[in-house]
């Protein structure tokens, strides 16, 4: 079982990945496919009880790769994670399959929650680097998370949800709300125009109030 997952996940990164030139430097040398193969061996460990073991094995792999797979967490087959350093996943998460998450993820928890903590990751979703996915909620099939985005509700299927924090923008490929993230207003010059209006509206108001008075 565990040499049959192993292979998926070589071949995941290998169809994922141009960079990729051979199974052997995939094995030995990609730290997502290593983080993912320590996982399972701790997730065994886990399921049986033998909670020191699989949180040695665990925290071994963070030291080795810099990324942290609770034992406790539930993985499909073929989780791809490219780079891979800060990634974290909690112990309540779950992930489906062919699912690829880059680096600087956190699947995580609010600190508010007991129980299911962590998010329910659905197939075939990407999840961009250093998004933060917090909470005890699903993220549908087939959907998009952008780089930098806090997802703290539920996701539709194949929606693409960006920004802090996180909105749907696209289902079905589909724009829901128009967004240009670059050319977007600047709060502080927003204020600045307003408080200038406001000061030229009282200037004119005490103009006119002086007016009066000369009168």
């Amino acid at each position: 079982m565990f040499f049959k997952r192993t292979l998926e996940d070589i071949r995941a990164v290998k169809e994922r990945d141009p960079a990729a030139r051979s199974a052997l430097e995939v094995y030995f040398l990609y730290p997502g496919v290593k983080a993912i193969r320590m996982y399972r061996r701790a997730h065994f460990f886990y399921t049986h009880k033998m909670y020191l073991i699989a949180r040695y094995i665990s925290q071994k792999a963070v030291r080795l790769t810099g990324i942290e797979i609770h034992p406790g967490a539930k993985i499909g087959r073929r989780l791809v994670i490219d780079h891979g350093t800060g990634v974290v996943i909690g112990e309540t998460a779950e992930i489906g399959d062919d699912v690829l998450i880059y680096q600087g993820v956190t699947l995580g928890g609010t600190g508010k929650d007991t129980g299911k903590r962590h998010p329910t990751i659905g197939n075939n979703v990407m999840i961009s680097s250093g998004a933060k996915v917090l909470g005890p909620f699903k993220v549908g099939d087939n959907a998009r998370i952008a780089a930098g985005a806090v997802v703290l509700e539920e996701v539709p299927e194949n929606a693409t949800v960006v920004g802090v924090p996180a909105k749907v923008v696209k289902l079905g490929g589909v724009k829901v709300t128009p967004l240009d993230q670059v050319h977007i207003p600047d709060p502080v010059m927003q204020e600045i125009c307003r408080l200038e209006g406001e000061i030229y509206r009282l200037n004119k108001k005490l103009e006119k109030l002086e007016e009066k008075e000369e009168k």
